[in-house]
């Protein structure tokens, strides 16, 4: 595995991870604006990290000789 696979994964796993947490801060009372964004901000974050890592494992495939 090359190191620009660990990093798309890494990346993957950071955008993962915000889009995870900006989803279960909207279990707290919130205004409707700051649900709004959370919601919209924390489905994309998340979408970007499994696509990302779709694609990291998608490489790592392509990449493995034989």
């Amino acid at each position: 595995m090359s190191w620009q696979i660990l990093i798309m994964y890494g990346v993957a796993a950071v955008f993962a991870m915000i889009g995870a947490y900006m989803l279960l801060a909207l279990l707290r009372p919130a205004g409707p604006a700051k649900v709004y964004v959370f919601r919209m901000v924390g489905i994309m974050a998340l979408a970007l990290g499994v696509v990302l890592a779709m694609s990291a494992t998608s490489m790592w495939q392509w990449s493995a000789p034989g």
